[in-house]
């Protein structure tokens, strides 16, 4: 089919790994316990390293693929490796990505330009069409499944997690399809592959039920996505009708924040149940230039201790341009060694 032969070398395979540390104690220790009071063997840390496999497209000759956050979830220890359809092979390295949207932005390198899939000419979504997913399913690559576009503006929850404003499809969705491009016969983007859905909240079993982010989203997202990747600052205020989805420490003072969940805190080595995580900092902004980097984390804005998201958007919701606000940034260690935290004044732009 032409529309597979257009966008196929475009798409790409992603495997991410990264090392998770847990601590974890002998299964004797309860048996033990019975006959020796309050017995407890000495815990013991274990390494264990986590693999996943997803999909991506490159959307711009120089490399930039775009994919599904999940795909590629943050980690300072976090290795990616893409396959391009011809077999070739790189490494590639996060830029930026939006939790809300669970799109994420990641960069190879070549010296020859790479094929992409034009963001220009996406497709009109029109319920019943014919839809082609491409992608990476269960490791196989260079993967097809076809269907239609079933309806869209569906609201999920799968696995706890809420997905909004999202694409139905009955074209195959498997494991390893996250991230890779849902296309019309006419090769424009449908959408992105985000989630299946095996059963519904009751747990009945469901079948033709597959999800992808709308293109528009998509191209919208990428756009934002590349002034970061160029240096250039984010636009400061919308145009007049215009919304717009960026949070309160993104728009004041060039932070992506990201809550700190029980596999983050494993992978980095963080104290559990404090702060949140610096996900991303835009060039030239206040977080930038007074020196926060990704991969910190946010534990007191002001005088008040926080542990998630929700808490700082909350804090700075009253913020205007101009104001001073302190956070109290570092790295809090279980143990308690080799932790630095310091405190900071931002003004918001």
């Amino acid at each position: 089919m032409l529309a597979v032969a257009k966008v196929l070398p475009a798409v790409v395979s992603i495997n991410t790994e990264r090392v998770v540390r847990r601590t974890v104690r002998d299964p004797f220790d309860d048996f033990y316990s019975q006959f020796f009071g309050n017995y407890r063997g000495r815990a013991r840390e274990i390494r264990q390293t986590l693999q996943s496999l997803g999909s991506g497209f490159i959307v711009d000759p120089a490399g930039y693929i775009v994919t599904n956050q999940h795909v590629v979830e943050r980690a300072a220890d976090l290795k990616i490796q893409v396959t391009a359809n011809d077999g070739k092979t790189y490494n590639a390295h996060y830029i930026t990505g939006d939790d809300k949207k669970d799109l994420a932005f990641i960069k190879i390198d070549a010296n020859a330009a790479f094929p992409f899939i034009s963001l220009d000419n996406i497709s009109p979504n029109l319920l019943g069409q014919t839809v082609i997913v491409v992608g990476n399913a269960v490791g196989y690559g260079s993967s097809i499944s076809r269907g239609v576009l079933s309806a869209t503006k569906r609201d999920i929850t799968i696995d706890n997690i809420d997905y909004k404003d999202l694409l139905q499809t009955d074209a195959a969705i498997n494991p390893g399809n996250s991230g890779g491009p849902v296309i019309d016969l006419s090769a424009r983007l449908v959408g992105i592959s985000s989630a299946k859905m095996a059963f519904t909240p009751q747990g009945i079993p469901t079948q033709g039920l597959g999800f992808a982010i709308p293109a528009e989203v998509v191209r919208d997202s990428v756009t934002q996505f590349q002034r970061i990747a160029q240096k250039q600052p984010m636009p400061k205020n919308p145009r007049a009708g215009e919304e717009t989805s960026s949070t309160n420490a993104e728009r004041m003072f060039g932070m992506q924040l990201q809550d700190l969940t029980k596999d983050l805190v494993d992978a980095l080595g963080y104290a559990p149940g404090h702060g949140v995580l610096v996900s991303a900092v835009e060039p030239n902004s206040p977080a930038n230039e007074a020196g926060i980097e990704r991969g910190l984390v946010i534990y007191r804005v002001g005088k008040y201790d926080i542990s998630s998201v929700k808490e700082i958007e909350g804090l700075l919701g009253r913020a205007r341009s101009g104001t001073k606000v302190d956070f109290s940034v570092g790295v809090m260690r279980p143990s308690g060694a080799g932790q630095r935290v310091e405190t900071v004044t931002l003004a918001a732009r």
